[in-house]
């Protein structure tokens, strides 16, 4: 019962740290085929952010564990509040529409990213720090 919890365990911390990395790497993606300025650098931090998160879920232990899937559930929300944001009413002066590029499926990717973040934030949190050497 045990190995199958670790297994469990272990598949949602590589499918989150896989939606941090594909979110992450949409962004860097826009980057590298023209969003510049502002955005760009915004971007760029999303990216790295995305990637230093992902390495964090697999890596990280305990408490430490419990802290990066608590911030990296909010770095996805967040990230999508932003792009909501921009869709209606603007962020920092900035509009965006569904039909530039990516749009969709960055939406795709970071709610689903929310929902294997928010399973994988409640399993980890629920269980005892000394039972996760897994």
């Amino acid at each position: 019962m045990a190995a199958a919890r670790t297994r469990g365990m272990w598949v949602l911390r590589i499918l989150s740290a896989l939606v941090l990395l594909a979110a992450g790497g949409i962004h860097l993606f826009l980057v590298f085929t023209g969003t510049g300025g502002v955005l760009g650098v915004m971007f760029v931090l999303n990216a790295i952010a995305g990637l230093v998160l992902a390495i964090a879920m697999l890596i990280l232990r305990g408490r430490l564990l419990q802290l990066a899937t608590v911030l990296s559930l909010l770095f996805l929300v967040a990230t999508l509040l932003a792009l909501v944001l921009a869709l209606t009413v603007g962020l920092f002066g900035i509009h965006t529409t569904w039909d530039m590029a990516l749009v969709p499926e960055t939406v795709i990717v970071e709610a689903i990213g929310i929902v294997v973040l928010a399973v994988t934030t409640a399993v980890v949190l629920r269980r005892p720090v000394t039972a996760q050497h897994d």
